[in-house]
Order: structure tokens, then C-alpha cells, then sequence
């Protein structure tokens, strides 16, 4: 028993001693001129899906929630939230290439579809970030019907990069 307590005690000063080495949480400006919001017709029910299940992870408008001030919480959160940021930004859509834009929107579709998006891991304590079968469908079509306009405006976007 004496060796047990010994360890709870050495986790527990760890895990106050974490509390003061927290990530820096960088919040980036928003030019709203380069947000997908901007740039591109998205429907009132489709902007409403995006906010409310994919812009915590994939815009600069992240809402960082309470238990991201509990370290070693706080530097999965951040770097979670970076990663999302790097694969996918609504609020830097203008500096996106029509293919890249075209790939994303496709894989918007994927993700929802096979439900990988957004992440199980989110949903425990964002509910209302749950897509319905209904919310899918909306951004399906919407994506695919953006990424179809994009291609015929921009043909290169079509095809896949060229490997070096």
C-alpha cells in the first residue's frame, strides 16, 4: 500500500507541476474576405451544419471549451486543433488552388458520409456537433454541387496532381 501511495503522490505533483506548462494558443486574425462564407455561395443550412460541427477544428473561430486549461488536456486539444486547421481552413478558402479546393470539397463529403467527421472523440462532450442523416445529405450536395462548378470554371482541378 505504502508503494501505491507513493506513486498517486508523484502523479499528482506531475499533474499540478503540468499546470504551468501550458501550449500557446495562437488565435489567428480572420480576414473575412478569405473565408469560404465570402468566397463561395454556402446556404444558410449548410453554414449553420459547418459552424456548429466543424469550425472548432477547422477555422480560426475555435471556441475553446473549459477543460482546455487542464494540462495534459490542453496540448492534445491544440495540437488536434492545428492539425485540423493545416488539413482543412474555412477561413483561408481564397488561398486555396481550384484543385485543392476541389479535392477538399470532395472529401467533405467522404468524411460526413463515412462518418469520420466529425471525430468520435469530439462528440462525448459536443452534442450538438452530431451530424443527422439530414445533415449529411445537405453538405453533400453542397459540396458536390461547389466542387462541379469549381471543375467547370477551372478544368485543371479535375485532375489529379502531377507526382514529381
Amino acid at each position: 500500500m505504502k508503494w501505491l501511495t507513493r506513486v498517486l503522490l508523484v502523479l499528482l505533483v506531475l499533474f499540478i507541476v503540468a499546470q504551468f506548462f501550458r501550449p500557446s494558443i495562437v488565435v489567428p486574425r480572420v480576414d473575412e474576405t478569405k473565408t469560404l462564407y465570402h468566397v463561395e455561395s454556402v446556404p444558410p443550412e449548410v453554414r449553420t451544419i459547418l459552424h456548429r460541427s466543424c469550425d472548432d477544428c477547422h477555422s480560426n473561430r475555435t471556441v475553446w471549451p473549459w477543460y482546455n486549461r487542464i494540462s495534459p488536456v490542453s496540448w492534445w486539444l491544440a495540437d488536434h486543433v492545428k492539425k485540423g486547421r493545416k488539413e482543412l481552413n474555412f477561413d483561408e478558402w481564397a488561398d486555396f488552388k481550384p484543385r485543392r479546393k476541389a479535392r477538399k470539397l470532395e472529401e467533405i463529403c467522404d468524411q460526413v458520409k463515412e462518418r469520420k467527421m466529425p471525430l468520435k472523440s469530439y462528440l462525448p462532450l459536443h452534442a450538438h456537433a452530431k451530424l443527422t442523416d439530414a445533415d449529411r445529405g445537405a453538405l453533400c450536395q453542397w459540396s458536390s454541387a461547389l466542387r462541379t462548378r469549381i471543375i467547370a470554371e477551372h478544368p485543371e482541378a479535375a485532375r489529379p496532381a502531377q507526382s514529381k
